[in-house]
């Protein structure tokens, strides 16, 4: 049955809007109507008081969530699990996040997912492998040991996913880019990072067709004057997306400032890099043999490594507000219309637009989370 979301802040492509109503058919938007459009009357109608209704937030990096680690479980119950614990946050769209790995557990991870789109496990968009093609001095909380150089077998492998999407973190100095050509032959999205890469070493990369880079700043090398690196080849490239952690743990607001500045609009795009504890009960985890404690909102080994995190895309939209100064409205396409533009999915997701699937966030006056839909079914 069709319902209206009505009396709401609607992010529309021209920003907020006031008075308009929301028209919910199935799985879908079916219209986006005048506030007092007469076909509202012959539909349900669901008063949302005043509040903010946004496109769900889509997250490409979910390492864990829900005290459940998807390396730790390549399952379908788990993926489940992580959802349900991101979805709390606003999160109606993500990809499981494998950190470098064995080959069979990659192979698990891969049939997990296709089983979980088939399945019909709410939010689950593809599968992001950050790893293991990357350098042991940019390893960050990987484990070395888990890397290697791909075979043309363990390619095909990577991109077998028959379902949704997949992301692939690597170092182009570590593969060289035919490697990255045949992953973008095979339809995988390919991230530059986890790499010490020159800037020479990063666009060539994405000239042979590179398309994003994981957590900009994070285990990559920086720009210096005569050296601009991967973060340099980043922020000058016009046509690649780059991922945030906008935690105030993983990079300097000022940073993170200098990277609006630089990349056009639409290309920055949030990300939570999460870990087990989102939406779980327990401050600890282990990641490759290693206990991670989350104190004060950074996870970290007992050597002081940042190992993810443990931020959710609603605050990831609230730390953009207030600590970045990014109007509301902006920071909310960072946490869903980009992404979204990013997987390939910009014509059915990440907007409030007729024809677009029903994937949408209510936020509070503070920006909390009230309620989410997922192809039109509301959470609990």
């Amino acid at each position: 049955m069709a319902i209206a979301l009505t009396n709401a802040r609607v992010l529309t492509e021209a920003g907020l809007r006031d008075d308009l109503a929301v028209l919910v058919d199935d799985d879908r938007i079916a219209a986006v109507l005048d506030a007092g459009d007469a076909r509202l009357e012959a539909v349900a109608i669901h008063d949302l008081g005043g509040h903010l209704l946004l496109p769900g937030f889509i997250d490409v990096q979910v390492n864990g969530g829900g005290d459940v680690l998807f390396n730790e479980a390549p399952t379908v119950g788990a993926i489940r699990r992580i959802g349900e614990a991101h979805r709390r946050h606003g999160t109606t769209g993500f990809l499981p996040t494998l950190i470098s790995d064995d080959i069979d557990v990659m192979r698990a991870a891969i049939a997990a997912v296709d089983a979980a789109i088939a399945d019909g496990v709410p939010g689950v968009l593809g599968i992001h492998l950050e790893g293991p093609y990357i350098a042991p001095d940019r390893r960050g909380a990987h484990d070395a040991s888990k890397f290697r150089l791909p075979d043309a077998r363990e390619i095909d492998l990577a991109c077998s996913l028959e379902r949704g999407v997949t992301v692939l973190t690597l170092a182009p100095e570590q593969v060289g880019d035919g490697i990255v050509r045949a992953f973008v032959e095979r339809g995988a999205i390919v991230c530059i990072g986890h790499s010490a890469a020159s800037y020479e070493q990063a666009r060539g990369a994405l000239d042979a067709g590179a398309r994003g880079f994981t957590h900009l700043y994070n285990a990559m090398s920086p720009l210096q004057g005569r050296a601009p690196g991967v973060v340099g080849a980043a922020l000058e490239d016009r046509a690649s997306w780059c991922g945030l952690i906008v935690d105030g743990h993983h990079v300097h607001p000022g940073a993170l400032r200098v990277a609006l500045a630089a990349k056009p609009s639409g290309k920055l795009m949030l990300v939570t890099d999460a870990m087990p504890p989102v939406g779980g009960g327990s401050d600890t985890y282990t990641l490759a043999g290693a206990t991670i404690t989350c104190r004060d909102g950074r996870c970290v080994t007992r050597d002081g490594v940042l190992a993810g995190s443990s931020l959710d895309m609603a605050g990831a939209v609230r730390n953009t507000v207030s600590m970045l100064g990014v109007d509301l409205a902006e920071a909310a396409r960072m946490a869903a219309t980009y992404p979204a533009d990013f997987l390939g999915l910009g014509n059915t997701h990440g907007r409030i637009a007729p024809g677009c699937v029903a994937d949408l966030v209510e936020l509070d006056q503070d920006l909390q989370v009230r309620r989410t839909w997922i192809g039109g079914v509301a959470s609990r």
